[in-house]
């Protein structure tokens, strides 16, 4: 499993919210889809150049569904 790094971020309420909804939907913890969110955002921003997403392979289980 890949190292994680803990980091503190300070984000509006109203944010927060929407984000825990969203992950409720994706059948996510908040933390899962925050990662999710700037996985995609880093790929994107790579735009399929490859080497540049740093390693984000689908492996890091943040993408992953939860079965019910």
């Amino acid at each position: 499993m890949a190292k994680r790094k803990a980091v503190l971020i300070r984000i509006p309420e109203d944010l927060w919210d929407h984000l825990n909804r969203w992950a409720r939907d994706e059948l996510r913890s908040a933390n899962a889809q925050i990662e999710y969110v700037l996985r995609e955002a880093v790929r994107k921003r790579a735009g399929g150049r490859t080497g540049e997403a740093g390693g984000l392979g689908e492996g890091s289980g943040a993408g992953n569904r939860a079965s019910t």
